[in-house]
């Protein structure tokens, strides 16, 4: 079979798109002896990952760490060269702002769901603690098949705890809505412990315990000197060196099925003859490659939605402000403001204060799923709102030396509940057709560890092994919020 060329090292495989999934597929590939070539559409690799600067300062204009509890991210940084500018955060200690202040992230708690209601002190009312004592008196709220998070543990503990702590977090990972999103996929330590509690908090301090008795040290999350955008950067770099071919610019027109078993790919005036392809781009564009060869599943694909955001840059003399100690802080939406998130980047990362000592650079983000007015602003409303909001958080009246506008139309898949059927059916259909496979942040997890992940089970199942497949459909690769501002 010709999707088996792949594995043995005697076949061409066309990579369609050059996110990072795309690229650690095309990376994966290579290990295994296969001719690769990569084709994407904008004038860049990257994806959601983009190296920028600011001031002089270098920067990341998209997302600026990686979950280092999950081996797959920080491995291929490791393998692609960096792993000397690997970089824990320099602090990881976040706000709150909301009830009118900027309050400690609470501890003790799974994505914002508290083990007991003392872990939420000082951000609920004493209504919203009295309220989370409640549940050890509740009867069971089964879990079926799936459940939305914010239902869930609102049904239990009550909205205060959703719309105070478990919103923000998860809204900074999924730019989504609590009440919608699937606790299997977003929280999946939570949803299997809860199979065999009543009680949710008891669910949580199980957890915890779990946890506590594994020891794990080092950091939960890591970044990289220079910014995470330089990972696709340096894992192209290997792909290339090692006789990978990557285009830019290169928009894929028609994938079809050709009449010796393998494919034909159209990218411009270029026709490309493949033994397999690995689809790693967007819903929206994957459906319509694949609906002349696989319509059931282009129509599974055509059905995620996504939610924009955009992220706003700005950089400050440090001479000129005083911030508050920390990484930045969460804003629940419950409160009113516009920004969800603002990251002190200059804390955060030691490398960013240690190469611009005069700068203090900080971002906030703006907009979440459905929120489509806010992000209709131009950029200079957006830096206004962002500066009005940080005075109002932080007290910071500075004007800053220069401001950077990031805008990322639907940049966030939504994994509503019921999501993990969808992608089931999705690698169903593809699974009809030989030496094809599909990857990316709308299957198995919005994080660069999970987009890794997908990309080498989708190079697996190319050769025939769907063990990685199976592996994360049974343990999905929870995808954390980075602290603040993520």
């Amino acid at each position: 079979m010709r999707a088996q060329d792949s594995r043995t090292g005697t076949g061409q495989v066309v990579v369609i798109g050059g996110g990072i999934a795309g690229l650690a597929a095309a990376h994966r590939l290579l290990d295994r002896g296969a001719r690769v070539t990569v084709l994407e559409a904008s004038d860049r690799v990257g994806g959601k990952l983009l190296p920028g600067e600011i001031a002089g300062a270098r920067v990341d204009l998209g997302a600026e760490s990686m979950l280092a509890r999950r081996p797959e991210a920080v491995a291929l940084a490791r393998e692609v060269g960096l792993a000397d500018r690997l970089q824990p955060p320099a602090t990881a200690t976040a706000s709150l702002w909301t009830r009118g202040a900027l309050r400690p992230m609470p501890k003790g708690h799974v994505m914002g769901v508290p083990g007991t209601a003392a872990a939420l002190s000082g951000v609920l009312s004493d209504e919203g603690l009295a309220r989370i004592e409640r549940d050890a008196e509740l009867p069971r709220t089964e879990v079926g098949d799936d459940v939305a998070v914010g239902e869930y543990v609102a049904a239990r503990l009550g909205r205060e705890v959703v719309d105070r702590l478990v919103e923000p977090l998860l809204g900074g990972v999924y730019a989504g809505d609590a009440y919608r999103i699937s606790m299997r996929l977003a929280v999946p330590q939570l949803f299997a412990a809860l199979r065999t509690h009543v009680s949710l908090t008891e669910a949580v301090r199980e957890i915890q315990a779990k946890a506590a008795a594994a020891q794990q040290t080092g950091p939960v999350f890591m970044g990289i000197e220079g910014g995470v955008g330089q990972l696709p950067l340096a894992v192209a770099r290997s792909v290339r060196e090692r006789g990978g071919e990557i285009l830019t610019g290169a928009t894929v027109t028609e994938l079809r099925r050709a009449g010796d078993g393998g494919w034909r790919v159209v990218a411009g005036g270029r026709v490309l003859h493949a033994d397999g392809v690995v689809v790693a781009v967007p819903a929206g564009p994957a459906a319509a490659l694949l609906r002349a060869e696989a319509p059931a599943a282009a129509t599974e694909l055509a059905g995620v939605e996504y939610a924009s955001m955009a992220l706003v840059t700005l950089a400050y003399r440090r001479a000129d402000i005083t911030l508050p100690e920390g990484s930045g802080f969460l804003v629940p939406p419950v409160d009113g403001h516009t920004i969800k998130a603002s990251t002190f980047a200059s804390r955060k990362w030691g490398w960013i204060a240690e190469e611009n000592p005069d700068l203090l650079v900080l971002r906030t983000s703006v907009g979440r799923y459905g929120e489509t007015e806010v992000l209709g602003r131009d950029d200079a409303d957006l830096v206004d709102v962002s500066r009005h909001d940080l005075r109002e958080a932080t007290g910071l009246a500075a004007e800053p030396v220069a401001t950077r506008v990031t805008r990322w139309d639907d940049g966030l898949p939504q994994y509503p509940v019921g999501h993990h059927t969808r992608v089931a059916r999705v690698r169903e259909h593809v699974a009809e057709l030989p030496g094809l496979a599909v990857c990316g942040a709308a299957y198995d997890g919005v994080g660069i560890p999970a987009c890794v992940a997908s990309a080498y089970a989708a190079v697996d199942q190319l050769g025939g092994d769907r063990a990685g497949l199976e592996a994360l459909r049974v343990n999905p690769v929870q995808s954390l919020h980075g602290g603040a501002g993520e």
